[in-house]
């Protein structure tokens, strides 16, 4: 079964944007076999599914995600950050970007925005959430922070 997000669409008429099995599966490849470091997803061209755009190996650096994303418009985004917490456990972490810069268009911003929370709550297993709208506000001293506090 795809879930499916509301979204609003011209006229305000609500459409709907699949969340395909295939995108969940790379999340899940993440989360079970660390198989990704990070999965970055974007509303495909017809804005009717959520795509997976890149998948990150589990050698690649914080600054190999932070790179993937563009500039100029919006994604989500899954990060499995592994670190050695305050007590020295070695712990992992999951989060959920949604990355919305400044300079994307106003339409992308909504489409983003709305479908989000849908989308966010397939993805069964992130531990923490993250709104970025600038690279500072998903700075990796942000994450490590927050992951420390559990």
């Amino acid at each position: 079964m795809v879930a499916a997000a509301a979204v609003p669409w011209g006229g305000g008429s609500p459409a709907w944007i699949d969340v395909p099995e295939r995108s969940k599966s790379a999340f899940m490849e993440l989360k079970r076999r660390k198989v990704h470091r990070y999965v970055i997803f974007k509303i495909d061209d017809r804005r009717e599914e959520i795509v997976v755009e890149k998948t990150g190996s589990p050698g690649e650096s914080y600054d190999d995600f932070t790179a993937s994303l563009p500039a100029d418009d919006c994604r989500y985004a899954v990060y499995d950050l592994d670190f050695v917490s305050d007590d020295n456990c070695r712990k992992s972490k999951i989060f959920f970007i949604s990355w919305s810069p400044s300079d994307s268009r106003i339409r992308a911003k909504t489409i983003y925005a709305v479908s989000r929370n849908q989308f966010r709550h397939e993805l069964d297993g992130v531990h923490f959430e993250i709104q970025a709208t600038d690279p500072d506000d998903m700075d990796f001293e942000v994450l490590r922070v927050r992951a420390n506090r559990t």
